[in-house]
């Protein structure tokens, strides 16, 4: 078998009333992500880790942001699509591990479903998606709140 690993990070601003997806799930906040899509910074960092590993390029190639088409999409669609490109290529995913760094609120009652929505998105067991949350001990954009960043790896092979 062929295997691979890539690696994805993203990170975006937080603007206080907007809404907050991480995961593929809205998150209780009174800030969320400044993003032409829904800014699931998460995903985004998961995609980037998938397209990586196959060597296809990065997430602003495949779903650039100056295009309406991507306007508030939800990021749950770009990583179908993603998982699409890989399938073209003869990959398929092997496991994901996924980290949140943001200082609020508490992201540990959200991760299951987290893991839920990945799993069910890839279509891979729920086992083979990890995803963890820290802060940042309240140093750097993210210990500050002005910002979340995720960073991601995914195993990938070809039989």
């Amino acid at each position: 078998m062929n295997f691979r690993i890539g690696h994805g990070y993203d990170v975006h601003a937080l603007g206080e009333g907007l809404k907050l997806v991480l995961g593929g799930v809205e998150i209780e906040h009174t800030k969320g992500c400044i993003a032409h899509s829904d800014g699931d910074v998460l995903l985004h960092a998961l995609c980037d880790a998938l397209l990586g590993a196959a060597a296809l390029g990065d997430i602003g190639k495949h779903f650039p942001d100056s295009s309406a088409e991507f306007k508030g999409i939800s990021s749950l669609l770009l990583l179908e699509r993603v998982v699409a490109l890989l399938a073209e290529q003869g990959y398929s995913v092997g496991n994901v591990d996924v980290t949140i760094a943001m200082q609020r609120p508490k992201l540990r009652p959200y991760i299951d479903t987290m893991r839920e929505r990945i799993a069910s998105c890839i279509g891979i067991d729920v086992d083979c998606v990890s995803v963890k949350a820290t802060t940042t001990e309240h140093l750097g954009f993210e210990g500050e709140e002005r910002g979340v960043s995720a960073t991601a790896v995914a195993l990938i092979y070809k039989k």
